[in-house]
């Protein structure tokens, strides 16, 4: 049994190495999306606004909450940016 694991981790292995680069940067692309807070503007308000995995901005909201249910609503995974 030991050797069908092992011929199954030397498969994915080999398939991993077959991958290119636009394969990777593709990974979790329609499925992450992360949160970053914009520094306050001079009236103290913040922005948290959505990416995508590949780093294209999706949208700004006022609120982390609103921006976390709005990555939920459309079934993506969040993921929040320090």
């Amino acid at each position: 049994m030991s050797t069908n694991n092992n011929s199954e981790t030397t498969n994915k292995e080999d398939r991993l190495k077959e991958l290119s680069i636009q394969d990777f940067l593709d990974v979790g692309l329609n499925q992450v999306a992360y949160i970053r807070h914009m520094p306050s503007n001079d009236d103290g308000d913040r922005s948290y606004v959505i990416y995508g995995a590949d780093g294209s901005q999706i949208s700004v909201m006022d609120t982390y909450d609103t921006a976390l249910a709005a990555i939920r609503i459309n079934d993506l995974f969040p993921v929040t940016v320090q």
